[in-house]
């Protein structure tokens, strides 16, 4: 292994592509595919799927990326040490989020960072919590967005947002006179769809659903999905009830294809933090990023 096959790799991971690589680097295809199949023989895994348009990361090389990433930033640096020249900036970040913040917050907040810093580049992998603090845990991601607190010692959780879950049942008259009567007893002959394993959603609503009195082992669980998505459109067919984020279900709502109810007086939130591992080096723009968050957080007055 060599840091002339590392830097190819995490070129080739940027760029999806062996020929754009080789161009950036002056070199030939041949002698890029070389430095990678002699990569691989080194570290025992395949780093990519490939095909004759497309050049896709296996998940063995998305673990070994941000460090790649890293050890070339870090050769980088070396070399100009003693120049006169300023090195160029990292501006990749890469995170990792559970599906609610991943598809209801991210977007707004990666706009709003990237008019403050252009030329941005963010790879994103949406998981579920437990996944996306994990990724940070392992040196995957550099930050990740998270439903609930995974205990892990070397992460930091700060939370930034506070999210509404609410019980979504279809918009049938059983369900409409319930709403009226702000009765909640159904729930406890109810079927339920629920997140798989992992989520922080189904966390929280174990949690919530225990207070109530309704232990684990008594729901009848009829479906679990991998996505809210796909929760919310077998709500609206009449499978069943479930708890979700009030950001996924608002549009459904609004549209009168599910009904909500509020699962406490005043609503019951859970809080989506922001997780960082201090253990490993951040580039300026990472460190930009977490202040921003912190910023945000601080102006907010969410503890």
């Amino acid at each position: 292994m060599n840091i002339k096959q590392l830097e190819a790799f995490v070129r080739i991971v940027k760029n999806k592509s062996f020929s754009q690589t080789a161009k950036e680097l002056y070199l030939t295809q041949p002698t890029v595919s070389s430095y990678i199949s002699s990569l691989e023989e080194d570290l025992g895994v395949q780093l990519f799927n490939r095909t004759t348009k497309e050049v896709h990361t296996t998940n063995e090389g998305e673990q070994i990326y941000l460090y790649a990433k890293d050890i070339v930033n870090l050769s980088n640096k070396i070399r100009n040490a003693f120049k006169d020249e300023e090195k160029e900036e990292v501006n990749e970040i890469i995170i990792s989020a559970s599906s609610i913040p991943a598809q209801y917050l991210l977007p707004g907040i990666l706009a709003n960072f990237s008019k403050r810093y252009p030329n941005t580049e963010f790879r994103i992998h949406e998981t579920d919590s437990k996944g996306a603090v994990t990724d940070v845990a392992e040196h995957r991601s550099d930050l990740a967005f998270s439903g609930s607190i995974v205990p892990m010692s070397n992460c930091n959780f700060l939370p930034f947002y506070e999210d509404e879950l609410i019980l979504v049942t279809p918009n049938t008259e059983f369900y409409q006179n319930k709403q009226k009567e702000g009765d909640l007893s159904f729930l406890r002959k109810a079927d339920f769809v629920m997140r798989e394993n992992g989520s922080g959603t189904k966390k929280e609503a174990i949690n919530l659903l225990t207070q109530m009195g309704l232990k684990p082992e008594e729901l009848k669980v009829v479906a679990r999905f991998a996505n809210t998505g796909a929760i919310l459109l077998s709500v609206k067919e009449g499978i069943g009830v479930a708890i979700v984020s009030r950001l996924a279900a608002r549009n459904a709502i609004k549209n009168q294809e599910l009904l909500d109810f509020p699962l406490q007086e005043n609503g019951y939130f859970r809080k989506i933090y922001l997780v960082s591992n201090n253990h490993y080096p951040m580039s300026n723009r990472v460190k930009l990023f977490l202040q921003m968050m912190q910023n945000h957080v601080e102006k907010q007055k969410i503890l």
